[in-house]
């Protein structure tokens, strides 16, 4: 039960809170956690009421990567923040910290939770831009697009990581090798996650296509150009569209998706 800022809970009693926001619909279950920083409470409500969006009619295809956080069918590109690679010094250095203290003691204590701080903020900084992009694509667009990418086996080992046509890299190959550390920073399944959630809260859509070939097929004509990993600029030899890799790819995510669904509007131009 919460009376103003106080929550009160059977066993527990009366805990003082400070709300960031005040509830929408009614409270069914109640979940305090502990962090870095402190206690939290989260509450999860019913018949909360949904806020849909205007319209727009608009629909795109969106391939994340690396190198950019996501590129759209339209050709809009977002920065990846890499906010874990630019914390990782201060992270090593705080990791240090804990390691030349003695574990149990008081010193060691506040070295754990100075480091687990600087992870949490890493953390917060990684959804906040998730939940800032998200809203973006669902306030432009009415239907979203994008490859049903398996993330686990992405960053397990590089013997799982794709090849780009379709398929995965074999057994000891080392063209990502270095990168699972980067896959896990752009956090692309959390990102698909608050997406989708959010697309469904305004009225919106988002779908999931399969990946292969993507990056391979034109987007222009269909044809399938074979790429390395290194490059990153798709020329066509059957029709001459010069396009960057992943915009290519995000084309072809808008036209696969709406082959899915039948629309005439799959037909390429």
């Amino acid at each position: 039960m919460l009376d103003g800022g106080v929550l009160s809970l059977s066993k527990i009693g009366r805990i003082p809170v400070r709300l960031h926001r005040p509830l929408a619909g009614m409270p069914k279950t109640v979940t305090i956690s502990k962090e870095a920083a402190g206690w939290y409470v989260s509450f999860s409500c019913a018949e909360v009421p949904a806020e849909p969006l205007p319209l727009t009619r608009r629909e795109t295809g969106i391939d994340v990567g690396l190198k950019v956080f996501l590129v759209t069918a339209d050709g809009e590109y977002i920065e990846n923040p890499r906010h874990y690679r630019k914390a990782e010094r201060g992270l090593k250095k705080a990791q240090k910290c804990v390691s030349r203290r003695k574990k149990g003691s008081k010193r060691w204590r506040k070295a754990v939770n100075r480091c687990a701080r600087k992870y949490q903020k890493v953390r917060r900084q990684r959804t906040d831009f998730h939940h800032k992009t998200a809203l973006h694509l669902v306030r432009e667009y009415d239907v979203i697009y994008l490859e049903d990418l398996q993330v686990r086996n992405l960053s397990r080992r590089p013997a799982s990581l794709p090849d780009g046509n379709g398929g995965y890299l074999p057994n000891g190959a080392s063209a990502k090798a270095g990168l699972n550390k980067s896959i896990q920073d752009a956090g692309w399944f959390a990102f698909r996650r608050i997406l989708a959630c959010k697309a469904a809260w305004a009225g919106k859509r988002v779908d999931a296509v399969p990946p292969a070939y993507t990056t391979q097929d034109c987007s222009g004509c269909g044809e399938r150009v074979q790429k390395s990993l290194s490059v990153r600029t798709h020329i066509c030899t059957n029709c001459g569209l010069i396009l960057d890799r992943d915009e290519n790819a995000a084309r072809n995510i808008l036209w696969a998706g709406q082959a899915l669904r039948g629309l005439a509007g799959c037909l390429r131009e």
